[in-house]
């Protein structure tokens, strides 16, 4: 079976590719002409080299707010993923957003309903377009309240949610999957949070900790894994959780530092002190061009929880989380033998 990956030299759809390669599937990756795509297979090889999998890729330039070239991308293709999207806290353009999260899906959804041969889209949300939880841990009822939004990317995520559970609704066979906090081993993307605080915590760059309120991660393979099941198992119409163990980053901090058995850090940043280094962050970001690690969106993200249940995805899609000890125990050396980081 032939299948479209969208977003496919990010983070996730990379790994997506990968998992859908091991199944043995025919992968067909939509990146544009400028994306790295190191983290990919070699198109064309049996397998792609992906381990234990007979399945072929192949490249499909274009660009998901570009139709044309998403329709050809479509041509033959039984299921398309839609991982392609514009993560990021804070942009110096902010339309982008909604240009990639809003309206690539709209194209996508266009090139359903044109091209004749997609049986199944199986798109990735985002747990920031259901909104922050503030105080109980959420499922799949979850709307945004939309009071607020501590980035345009959430913004535009939500945005994006309602366009996909208004075709759900109008019977196109899309499957509606929101991944947590992502991490793990793969590219080093804004989307790999975890992996890049690791690196300036263990280089002495980031002493403290940051931030109180819970959130939930998850690892990337598992994330990638539950497309595979939504694929095969999920419900048209339906939506699932893809997260994970519900934990704050100062509980990061302390499995990592037992992990390696490192000392903790000994002092706690106040946020106001970090969104000042957030908004000095984005000053400098508009001279260098170079989008900070911690902006003053990513701390007002600090100031809330989002804490979700994926019982659901448990039981209707046999999707099984690794928890953080296992996760971040396979994380941390993968980054030590880059040579990223010391311990």
């Amino acid at each position: 079976m032939k299948l479209l990956v969208t977003g496919a030299s990010g983070y996730l759809g990379g790994r997506l590719c990968w998992a859908l390669l091991r199944e043995g599937h025919e992968v067909r990756a939509f990146v544009r002409r400028t994306s790295d795509v190191s983290h990919l297979p070699s198109p064309a090889a049996p397998g792609g080299g992906a381990e234990g999998g007979g399945g072929r890729l192949e490249l499909a330039y274009g660009d998901v707010t570009d139709l044309s070239s998403l329709l050809s991308a479509c041509a033959g293709c039984e299921v398309l993923f839609h991982a392609a999207a514009l993560v990021e806290p804070w942009m110096p353009d902010p339309s982008l957003f909604f240009s990639v999260n809003v309206g690539g899906l709209e194209n996508v959804l266009e090139a359903y309903r044109e091209t004749h041969t997609i049986r199944k889209i199986i798109y990735t949300s985002s747990i920031f377009a259901l909104g922050p939880t503030d105080g109980h841990v959420a499922d799949e009822d979850q709307v945004h309240h939309e009071k607020f939004f501590c980035s345009e990317y959430e913004k535009s995520k939500a945005m994006a949610d309602k366009v996909a559970r208004q075709a759900a609704s109008e019977g196109i066979p899309i499957v509606l999957l929101y991944p947590g906090f992502i991490y793990g081993s793969g590219k080093l993307t804004t989307g790999n949070i975890i992996a890049r605080l690791m690196i300036e915590r263990f280089n002495g760059r980031l002493p403290c900790y940051v931030g109180h309120g819970k959130m939930s991660f998850c690892h990337v393979d598992d994330v990638a894994v539950g497309h595979l099941a939504a694929m095969n198992r999920g419900q048209v119409g339906e939506r699932y959780l893809l997260t994970g163990e519900n934990a704050s980053l100062e509980q990061i901090f302390d499995l990592a530092a037992a992990i390696t058995r490192t000392r903790r850090p000994w002092f706690h940043i106040p946020l106001w002190l970090l969104n000042v280094y957030g908004w000095i962050s984005v000053f400098f970001s508009h001279i260098t061009g170079k989008l900070p690690l911690i902006s003053y969106p990513t701390v007002t993200i600090m100031r809330h929880q989002w804490e979700y249940s994926c019982e659901k995805a448990k039981d209707d899609l046999g999707y099984a989380p690794r928890s953080l000890d296992q996760g971040l125990g396979e994380m941390l050396p993968w980054l030590k033998s880059l040579g990223l980081i010391k311990y």
